[in-house]
């Protein structure tokens, strides 16, 4: 389902390196299947899938199917962890351009399907995901405001804490503005949030919002797959069942302990500790399909803060080709040599549009009539590839058989498990982010804060 190509970064290691690290690659594997390692903890997000719990996904449905029926919109409040992962799954699996009727409240088409309250009594037409708490922009939220002013809104707030700046701020407003404008606004606010303690569950006891709950054992950049992700991904219209399957799947095949050489996420790990080693201090992340450029913010996110630590780590970057070719091709190919490159790429693109002839042939390009956008995609990829290698870049390829729900969370789960592993192994503690909260602590100060 996920399948990596490491060929070409072989040039940029000693014969030996690969089955020399093995030993330690089969130790770091181990701790983390054994809860034995730093963190053992916050392990949480493999626990969850294996041993499933299907009564909370029929429950996340439901209400889902609840939100495509009554929203408009529905806006999810929340930072880092508590965003990217549904943001990423829903850039990836639904259209670029969805069809007018289909989400905004304004057409003729939504207007037929509305009732006297405005709310949408069409459950197959799902609301709008719109994201807010995630930043400090003021230009932001007030633009954000009046644009949902005359829909139907809902809210799923996102914090373990409830107190997290970003998004307690913008849920201040929100609310405020949620309780001046709907008489059931307590109705319309879901919190998902800390099993017990926190801000959140103490306005939960007062007005009775709908709840989830973060599993304690989860970090923000792993919970993708619990009711953090998974509600808005939902809502979206997009098969849950599939993506939390797709990566049961691949959690089930990286819990076998030998042999370690043939499952890629460990060699993925392994070649990019080597790298480190040898003084590659930048990962870059290319992708070529755009609706993969979400998965590469979720994906920076998740390696930035699980192993840029004690001095180390590589930097996670992500590009998207052949866009930034234009813009940062130069540097690839002619800059300094600190960096490896991943290619996250699709057997199965969704580019089957067949390229036309033109009689006068003026733009040049009858060389690539008869072939299609996904030709050329591959094109691109194969030149880029070679060129970078040779210019001195490593560089592997990660193939997903198509970009589809059980492919995507299959690749979810296959970067969960890689930095975990990839953490023991340079020395480093995954599931702590001691440097977010030195950041906190100055801002807060700054502030006015007093503790």
């Amino acid at each position: 389902m996920i399948r990596l190509d490491d060929a070409p970064v072989h040039e940029f290691l000693p014969d030996d390196a690969l089955s020399d690290q093995i030993p330690d690659l089969a130790d770091a594997h181990r701790r983390l299947l054994d809860g034995e390692g730093a963190g053992s903890d916050m392990l949480g997000w493999r626990d969850l899938l294996l041993n499933p719990d299907d009564a909370l996904i029929e429950d996340i449905e439901a209400t889902a199917a609840h939100l495509r029926r009554d929203a408009d919109v529905l806006l999810c409040l929340g930072i880092g962890g508590s965003y990217l992962g549904a943001r990423a799954v829903i850039d990836a699996l639904t259209p670029y351009f969805p069809s007018p009727d289909a989400s905004s409240p304004g057409s003729e088409a939504a207007d037929a399907d509305d009732d006297v309250d405005g709310r949408s009594t069409d459950p197959s037409r799902p609301p709008e995901i719109l994201f807010a708490g995630h930043h400090t922009s003021g230009r932001y939220l007030r633009e954000l405001l009046d644009r949902l002013e005359g829909t139907s809104v809902y809210v799923n707030v996102i914090s373990k804490s409830g107190t997290t700046l970003e998004t307690a701020l913008a849920f201040r407003f929100v609310r405020q503005w949620m309780e001046d404008r709907f008489a059931d606004a307590s109705d319309r606010i879901i919190i998902t949030t800390d099993p017990e303690t926190g801000a959140l569950n103490a306005l939960h006891a007062e007005r009775n919002y709908k709840k989830y709950v973060i599993p304690r054992d989860v970090g923000g950049r792993f919970s993708v797959l619990t009711p953090v992700g998974l509600l808005p991904i939902a809502a979206a219209g997009i098969d849950i069942r599939s993506l939390f399957y797709g990566a049961v799947s691949m959690c089930e095949s990286l819990s076998r302990r030998e042999p370690v050489a043939s499952m890629d996420a460990l060699r993925y790990a392994g070649i990019r500790a080597l790298l480190l080693e040898q003084g590659y201090d930048l990962e870059v992340l290319a992708v070529f399909e755009p609706a993969l450029r979400g998965v590469g913010s979720w994906w920076q996110q998740l390696f930035g803060e699980s192993e840029g630590k004690d001095n180390t780590g590589l930097f996670p970057s992500v590009v998207q080709y052949t866009t930034d070719l234009h813009s940062l091709g130069q540097y690839m190919q002619d800059g300094q040599r600190t960096m490896m490159e991943t290619f996250l790429m699709a057997e199965d693109d969704g580019g089957d549009l067949d390229i036309p002839a033109s009689e006068d042939n003026l733009d040049d390009l009858n060389y690539v009539a008869g072939t299609s956008l996904s030709d050329v995609t591959r094109g691109a990829y194969e030149g880029t590839l070679r060129a970078h290698t040779d210019g001195g870049v490593p560089s592997i390829t990660l193939w997903m058989d198509r970009i589809d729900a059980e492919s995507v969370g299959a690749l979810l789960y296959f970067f969960e498990h890689a930095v975990a592993v990839s953490g023991y192994l340079i020395g480093v503690h995954p599931f702590n982010q001691p440097g977010v909260e030195d950041y906190k602590r100055e801002m807060y100060r700054r502030l006015g804060r007093d503790d």
